[in-house]
């Protein structure tokens, strides 16, 4: 599988080192960290684009075809190498923060080597999270791609031209999915039509690959900006539209007529193993699907109950299911006129909560925090904000809310405040950029890579509403209960597509029955399942974890319990599997007296 491009669902890691007393652990072991170092330099060295994201600036100007048989036969190489590296080393003479790194960087690198008998490659794209996607954001100038210096420009037209080779080889890789019974469900493949089909223009005032012309720096020379343009535009129309033009074209005539509806991963050769490898890596090995399934029945029995007591609250005559209705279409709810209108609640959200986050935490990020709105051709299939991390090289973290139509958007359905504590603060913004900051850590660990503690501590910043002056409002308390409940629907309906209990449609009907959703997002969401399998479960697995670790120590500490000293052991010491993440906090709550 080729590596995976920065996106909110896969990055890559940090550890910051929380201080331990020799009783705890040993001392660094600087071998070890040489190899870590490494593993880093030659992680960059194979996927420049994330090295890229990071704010690495070495391989700006190269973009490798991460999805042909040589280039994936150099990572089995790369992987397996450090993967028997790594185990020379005794893990039991390791400290703390060692042990964990160790953890995880053997947990990633066995994941990386399972995945590859199940040839992820021929399915190179996806409505949320493809190359042929992040591409396009990378060359708006409104991303992680540089675009300050004449340099910068000349690098972007080298990665322009080389991908134009990356989507000849997708279309390559698809005619092997269908050789061989791997293939995009047609929903999704219909998708990246709509999606791609921007890509192909070439006229400068709608083609998003110009926009970086309209905004060059002033420092650029007049002879330097003209000849950018006039490569620019040579490149675009004469290599990489054009390569876009025969990706759509293969999916048009070729592809999409071959497709059928069938949802889940379990039509696939070794679908059943691959599921479970999924499930493996993003609940760190702490369920099985069936268990995951039966976690969600109970999750949902639970929150349906407190959504009968917001009801209750609020007054309504009905049962629940006019209660959504309510939810969903009076006009109430849907207050805005203009995008601007949208941004500016979100920025109200963070205004409310500020006075409050010196209360329940001591360790907050350096990094900056913006709100924007979502890329146009990214709006049609996304469903709630969505954040992305600050760069190295000073970019803020970013809020991207998608607004399509500002008249539809619903402030109770996908619960504005809730979703703001966890896609920006305290939630991914506050846990990531901390990741980012920390100068500690091996340089591999800078960054996420375990989904469950990710979206685990984002859904439990959820949690933490009512004590950051949120949900005063019982309406937005229920937007925070239909969030929750969102999230344990997706343990049944997620483990229900992939092994074939429910198709798209009755996994649609599942989620519109069970909360206050409309079709449209219900649709969105159990795509985005179809195309990511196992990535939803995270949520809810990390964030029980989480909880059940805070009120096993508030029973243990009594009085001596700190609400701000367990989140910043849990900030610390960055992401890691969730077995891992037991491990190291017993560890720490054994140290408070």
């Amino acid at each position: 599988m080729p590596f995976k491009p920065f996106t909110k669902f896969h990055l890559i890691v940090l550890l910051i080192c929380i201080p331990v007393s020799r009783s705890m652990a040993q001392a660094k072991n600087e071998r070890l960290h040489q190899l870590f170092d490494k593993y880093n330099d030659a992680t960059l060295r194979m996927a420049p684009v994330n090295a890229t994201a990071y704010g690495d600036p070495r391989f700006n100007d190269i973009l490798p075809n991460d999805i042909a048989a040589p280039w994936l036969q150099e990572i089995h190489a790369y992987l397996s190498r450090y993967r028997d590296s790594l185990h020379t080393f005794d893990r039991q003479t390791l400290n703390t923060s060692d042990r964990i790194s160790y953890d995880v960087l053997d947990e990633l690198l066995r994941h990386r080597l399972a995945l590859e008998q199940f040839h992820l490659e021929y399915i190179p794209l996806g409505q949320l999270e493809s190359m042929p996607l992040l591409f396009a954001q990378m060359g708006s100038g409104q991303s992680f791609q540089p675009f300050r210096t004449t340099k910068d420009y000349e690098d972007w037209n080298k990665r322009m031209i080389a991908f134009s080779t990356w989507l000849d080889t997708a279309i390559v890789n698809l005619q092997q999915g269908m050789r061989v019974g791997m293939m995009l469900p047609r929903t999704l493949a219909e998708k990246q039509i709509i999606q791609l089909h921007p890509l192909t223009l070439t006229d400068p005032d709608s083609c998003i690959f110009y926009k970086p012309l309209n905004n060059m720096p002033g420092t650029i020379s007049g002879s330097d900006k003209k000849r950018i343009n006039r490569e620019y535009r040579k490149t675009i129309n004469t290599i990489l539209a054009p390569a876009y033009q025969r990706l759509v074209t293969f999916l048009e005539t070729t592809y999409i007529p071959a497709t059928n509806n069938a949802a889940g991963v379990n039509v696939y050769p070794s679908g059943k193993a691959y599921y479970e490898e999924m499930v493996r890596f993003y609940t760190s090995d702490h369920y099985t699907p069936e268990a995951i399934y039966q976690l969600g029945l109970s999750a949902i029995d639970r929150i349906t109950k407190a959504m009968e007591a917001i009801k209750t609250q609020t007054g309504f005559q009905g049962d629940l299911q006019a209660f959504f209705h309510f939810l969903r279409t009076d006009p109430q709810f849907m207050p805005y006129k203009t995008p601007e209108e949208v941004l500016t609640a979100f920025n109200n959200i963070n205004n409310k909560i500020q006075p409050h986050i010196a209360e329940l935490f001591s360790l907050t990020p350096k990094a900056g925090f913006e709100i924007r709105r979502s890329l146009s051709f990214m709006e049609a299939s996304m469903a709630v904000p969505s954040y992305m991390p600050p760069s190295q090289n000073g970019r803020p973290g970013l809020l991207y809310v998608p607004v399509p139509d500002a008249t539809k958007i619903n402030v109770t359905f996908y619960g504005q405040e809730a979703t703001f504590l966890h896609e920006a603060i305290p939630g991914h913004h506050f846990q990531i950029a901390l990741q980012i900051e920390n100068q500690q850590l091996p340089l591999f660990r800078r960054f996420p890579s375990f989904s469950a503690y990710l979206e685990g501590w984002a859904l439990y910043c959820e949690s933490l509403g009512d004590l950051l002056g949120c949900y005063t409002d019982p309406y937005q308390k229920m937007g925070a209960l239909n969030n929750e409940i969102h999230r344990a629907i997706r343990l049944v309906t997620d483990v229900a597509i992939h092994t074939g209990r429910m198709t798209k449609e009755e996994a649609i009907t599942y989620m519109l029955s069970h909360e206050s959703v409309d079709t449209s997002t219900a649709t969105k969401e159990v795509e985005r399942y179809m195309t990511n399998p196992g990535q939803a479960l995270s949520y809810m697995a990390g964030s029980i974890t989480i909880q059940k670790l805070r009120d096993k120590y508030s029973r243990q500490q009594g009085n001596n319990f700190s609400l701000r000293k367990f989140h910043e052991a849990l900030l610390r010491e960055g992401d890691m599997p969730l077995s891992v993440l037991e491990k190291y906090m017993d560890e720490w709550a054994a140290t408070i007296q």
